[in-house]
């Protein structure tokens, strides 16, 4: 899909990592799209330019997550290259021009929908995660029946859970031994932390990859306090029912304005040249 960004009225805003080279690119950038008659608007953007690195990006998605369809992001890395901050501080005037004079692709990528419930039963609480959320006790292990499209799967018995996106296949989940995903998949998976696996407890000690219609449904065997990471945000809890994942109904944006060859990117990131 083609959105032309040629319109002045198109409404922007930047973001910074909040260190000094990131804020200095951020304020070049502003100036430079205020000078081309783009309007600056934080609350209600078309378009969020993030100055940082991956973890910029993942807090901008999560400020905006209720106007996804709306918001289209782009990220400037100003650190190691990262999968979402594709372009680099030198291409600032280069990224500039592209956003004021050119059309640009929106591609768009698969979620991960959180549904925390609580024994009250009448209480819960939705997330979304553009990489993955994680699943651990404050103290001892870990013990939950894992239920797939409504039916008991296997007792989980070990440090944790981490439910990732295709996006966030190459985070976390990538050193707990699951597999690279594309981020065009419509697909969540399931990755163990340290399973216990021995002649009473077993878990499937692989990586499980779900699609689109499938669920996944946690239910802690204890009463205990729970430590569930979505991204960057940390909850801790007691009381929890039942988590609930599958793949979301919202999807994240990125505008492209050149090609963003993935495999090139993880052979980069995790090889090499």
């Amino acid at each position: 899909m083609s959105i032309p960004s040629t319109d002045e009225n198109m409404r922007y805003n930047v973001t910074s990592r909040g260190d000094d080279t990131s804020n200095e690119i951020r304020d070049k950038v502003l100036s430079y799209l205020n000078e081309f008659g783009l309007i600056h608007d934080e609350v209600h953007p078309d378009i969020v330019i993030t100055v940082g690195g991956d973890g910029t990006l993942l807090q901008a998605f999560h400020h905006y997550y209720e106007s996804l369809e709306d918001v289209c992001f782009v990220g400037i890395h100003t650190g190691h290259l990262g999968f979402y901050a594709d372009w680099q501080p030198e291409e600032v005037e280069k990224l500039v021009i592209h956003l004021a004079k050119t059309p640009f692709q929106v591609v768009e990528y698969p979620l991960l929908e959180v549904i925390v419930r609580y024994n009250e039963h009448t209480r819960f609480e939705r997330y979304l995660a553009l990489n993955e959320c994680m699943v651990k006790t404050l103290e001892g292990s870990l013990v939950c029946n894992v239920d797939i499209k409504g039916e008991h799967f296997e007792t989980f018995r070990g440090d944790g859970l981490c439910i990732s996106t295709p996006s966030g296949s190459t985070a976390y989940n990538k050193s707990l031994g699951g597999a690279i995903l594309h981020p065009s998949l419509s697909s969540i998976q399931i990755a163990e932390m340290a399973s216990i696996n021995n002649r009473v407890y077993r878990t499937i000690g692989s990586p499980l990859i779900l699609p689109q219609h499938h669920t996944c449904l946690l239910r802690p065997v204890n009463d205990v306090d729970m430590q569930i990471t979505i991204d960057h945000i940390t909850l801790v809890d007691q009381g929890i029912e039942s988590i609930q994942y599958r793949v979301a109904e919202e999807k994240v944006r990125f505008a492209r304005f050149r090609p963003f060859p993935f495999w090139k990117r993880v052979k980069e990131s995790f090889i090499g040249e």
